[in-house]
Order: structure tokens, then sequence, then C-alpha cells
């Protein structure tokens, strides 16, 4: 397998709601729901850095997609890491997703590996780290 990935699906309840908080809270771009004319086709993607791509999709439709059962979902399995340039862009990016409505779980602090970061859940309960390391390079 090669090292390229070009899609994070992430299942959600509420493609509406989700749909806002990632558009008009946290300013993603995305042509808005799509694919409602086809049985569990709905999906939102949004194009992302370097050619990747966010897509939400309906949790029941996605375990029927993907020909397992529909669970309880459970934050502490992933985390999406959003690197920024500065521990001032970790705090803007914290504060913007509380307004958004995310919860913060952890706030922006300095950590033991030197960088500075700090978590937050969706609507939907997906953890997102924000986080600054002096160690990489973010191009803008």
């Amino acid at each position: 397998m090669k090292p390229r990935i070009k899609v994070i699906t992430l299942g959600v309840d509420s493609l509406e709601r989700s749909l806002a908080f990632y558009r008009d809270g946290l300013g993603l771009p995305t042509e808005g729901i799509i694919g409602t004319e086809f049985e569990d086709g709905a999906v939102v993607f949004f194009n992302l850095n370097d050619d990747l791509i966010l897509a939400l999709y309906p949790r029941p439709a996605l375990a029927k997609d993907a020909n397992i059962s529909l669970g309880p979902p459970s934050p502490s399995e992933l985390s999406l890491g959003h690197v920024v340039g500065s521990k001032q862009a970790v705090d803007a990016v914290m504060d913007q997703a509380a307004r958004a409505g995310a919860r913060v779980t952890d706030p922006a602090r300095d950590r033991f590996w030197g960088g500075y970061s700090g978590y937050f859940q969706d609507p939907d309960g997906h953890l997102w780290e924000i986080a600054w390391n002096p160690a990489w390079e973010v191009k803008d």
C-alpha cells in the first residue's frame, strides 16, 4: 500500500448540524449536502490542503456501506490533527471551534513533547487536536 490518504470520512448523526459546524463555524469551504437523489447517498465534502477531502456521511449509511454493525460512537479511538504555525493560531482555532459549538476537552497548553496544543470535540464527538509543533513548518 502506498502512503496516500485522499478522503477522511466522519460518520455523523445530522448532516445539517455537522455542515453548519464545519462550514459556518469553522469556515471550511463546501458545496453543501450533495447526493440526496441516491438512497444513502447524502454526503458533504470539504476540500482541505494538498488535495485532502474531509467527508461527512450519516453514521447509519456509513455502517451500511461498510457492511458493519452500527455501534456507539467512541471519541477515544481517533483524533484528527490540525497543525498551525504558532501558539496564537492554536488559541485562535480553539476559540473559533468553541464559538461554533465544539466541546473543549483540554484547553490549549504547552505539551511534554515541546509543542502547544488543545483538544475539542465536534457536535458528533469527533476529537480534534489543534497543534503547533516547533519542528514542523506550516505553509499557509
